[in-house]
């Protein structure tokens, strides 16, 4: 059903083990489950699929020898994210998204996570008057601002652009999942999202919105009749607004975790755009952390308080009303709605208005005027129920009418490692922190005045191969530029890079599987132990039972824990392989019988293995 979904207060943005399940959301009341969503619901994830970014400058060559020491192969890449497609074997995305993210040179690993809509739908009568307009002093705003030539794209189920409230104002949009231009409604949450931000209004007929004048820019992320949506069809969805000039962005799904996401809401702020997303409906904390390139929205009631189904927590931004929320429906309908993906929205539209105030506006000053003119709830100040408080319409209007848009302050920036005086050798990572008044807008790094890479996403980390430099002192040197051009520079560090000649090495590492005992037999939990060794560096271990890759890592020992429960009693295959940094590999295997009970066992004995 319609969603709403969560969001984080210190903007760090790395998968967390709770945000599986938050993702599930469940609506307050009865949720009707489709077949397809049925499926898809037993798929949380796509299967076989990774998200992953590399640092910036990490050559392809160099980004598949990654890959390939983890069982994964490229598939594709997000826009224009540095953000890649990964294919990996079925039951091993945890596993290889774990080795991956160790790496230095891979600034995150994830799944393609599947989020679901969630939307409450009362039948109280009174739930049917627009009593969230003047909650948030919406009429006098509109003296000021009606959200003319503001785009809001509403990354949803479609929109029903035949809906007498909605037709002439939905522009072209695309349709990420099947690659067209197919943007009607699949489920109907989408139309109800883009009538709260931006219906027809003042013409005698349905409902008011908030951005009356605004245009709507449809990107249907998903094709599942259920609403269900991946991750990556989301992130592609925001570039491809982006990049056709979309203002402002509203996503009422569960994203606030996603680096992934995050990327591309990075990408939009970059060409001046706002992303706007639901905080979610499960009534309760997912400590998420807050997420610098999103305002995340809980939910208000027409008294003030916050929804009792609305999450809550570090990542709240604002609040906004989403409870009886009277909209468009699929099919020239109108109906009362509730859930945060209406609170989500409904601020896109104070968005709107804002942007039409004054086009000059940064996001960063955008945010900075939506946040300071909000009305105070609950605790004073900022709080984990209301964020900086309930949005105010006219307050921000009139902030953003007088708002002085000049900018003259550079960013800071500073390079975090290597240190000064390392000596260095091969392609290095390189850790760059910048910060502004506004937004950064990109990170170049230099090498003896030569230009490495630019990295437009914090936080900001490259790779560089020393070896297209003569050894001896480099010294290295990042920029940071803020939308407005302005200039940081961080002060150099110096290092000496040393690539002389490795010895040749043609000795591939040694393998033990120290637990279980060849031809031993297990039942229960069996813990699987592996050592391995290489006289110079091990580069991966990668475990596999029956052919089927279960674990990776790049140092030594590896723990795995087997259920064999799951398993059919007889004869399995356990299997090793490890790869040092020059290439070199060998591979060991055990036999063990599966047999009844429960008991955790192992052997004391392992099998050695024979080098190739």
């Amino acid at each position: 059903m319609p969603s709403c979904i969560p969001h984080q207060r210190e903007r760090a943005v790395s998968p967390t083990p709770a945000l599986s399940l938050f993702f599930l959301l469940t609506a307050i009341l009865s949720l009707s489950i489709s077949p397809a969503q049925a499926n898809l619901a037993a798929k949380s994830w796509a299967p076989g699929r990774l998200l992953v970014q590399p640092k910036a400058g990490l050559s392809d060559v160099e980004f598949h020898k990654v890959l390939a020491r983890t069982g994964a192969t490229p598939a594709g890449r997000i826009g224009p994210l540095n953000v890649r497609i990964v294919r990996v074997p079925e039951q091993a995305e945890e596993a290889v998204a774990r080795a991956l993210a160790r790496n230095p040179h891979i600034k995150f690993a994830e799944k393609d996570w599947a989020v679901e809509l969630s939307e409450i739908t009362p039948n109280d009568p009174k739930y049917a008057s627009a009593w969230h307009l003047p909650k948030i002093e919406a009429p006098f705003a509109w003296n000021t601002s009606l959200g003319d030539n503001i785009t809001v794209a509403i990354l949803d189920t479609g929109i029903d652009d035949t809906h007498p409230d909605l037709s002439g104002k939905v522009i072209p949009g695309w349709n990420t999942v099947s690659n067209d231009s197919n943007t009607s409604d699949i489920h109907g949450h989408g139309t109800k999202v883009a009538g709260t931000a931006a219906a027809s209004s003042n013409n005698s007929q349905g409902v008011a919105s908030i951005a009356w004048n605004a245009l709507l820019m449809p990107l249907r992320v998903t094709n599942s009749s259920d609403g269900w949506a991946y991750w990556s069809d989301i992130a592609e969805a925001l570039t491809w607004a982006a990049n056709q000039g979309a203002h402002v962005a509203n996503i009422s799904y569960d994203v606030t975790n996603s680096s992934t996401i995050s990327n591309a809401a990075q990408y939009f702020r970059s060409l001046g755009g706002i992303v706007v997303v639901a905080a979610g409906n499960n009534g309760s904390n997912p400590g998420y952390s807050n997420n610098p390139y999103m305002i995340s929205v809980s939910a208000t009631t027409s008294s003030d308080g916050k929804a009792s189904w609305s999450n809550y927590g570090n990542y709240v931004d604002v609040a906004a009303p989403g409870a009886g929320i009277w909209t468009t429906s699929r099919g020239g309908g109108y109906g009362s709605v509730s859930g945060t993906s209406f609170a989500s929205p409904a601020t896109a539209g104070v968005v709107a208005l804002i942007l039409a105030a004054n086009p000059l506006l940064s996001p960063g000053e955008v945010e900075s005027i939506l946040t300071s003119t909000a009305d105070d709830l609950g605790a004073a100040g900022w709080d984990s129920f209301y964020g900086h408080g309930r949005i105010n319409a006219y307050r921000a209007v009139a902030a953003a009418s007088e708002a002085d848009t000049t900018d003259t302050q550079a960013p800071t920036v500073a390079i975090l490692s290597p240190n000064g005086g390392a000596t260095l050798s091969g392609t290095i990572a390189i850790d760059v922190s910048a910060q502004d008044n506004g937004d950064v807008a990109r990170v170049a790094l230099y090498a003896n005045d030569q230009f490495i890479a630019d990295d437009t996403t914090s936080l900001y980390g490259f790779s560089w191969d020393s070896t297209l430099a003569a050894d001896g002192s480099v010294s290295l040197v990042a920029y940071a530029y803020d939308r407005a051009g302005n200039e940081g520079i961080s002060s150099p560090v110096n290092v000496l890079v040393d690539n002389s000649p490795d010895p040749i090495d043609t000795t591939p590492p040694s393998i033990t599987i120290t637990e279980p005992a060849d031809n031993s037999a297990v039942s229960g939990t069996a813990h699987i132990q592996v050592s391995a060794h290489d006289n110079m560096a091990l580069a991966a271990i990668r475990l596999s039972i029956n052919g089927v890759l279960k674990s990776v890592t790049d140092t030594s020992p590896l723990s795995y824990s087997w259920n064999t429960r799951k398993e059919a009693q007889g004869f399995h295959n356990i299997s090793v392989a490890a790869e040092d940094s020059a290439g070199n590999t060998s591979t060991t295997f055990i036999t063990v019988k599966v047999s009844s009970g429960n008991k955790s066992t192992g052997g004391r004995k392992g099998k050695e293995s024979k080098n190739k």
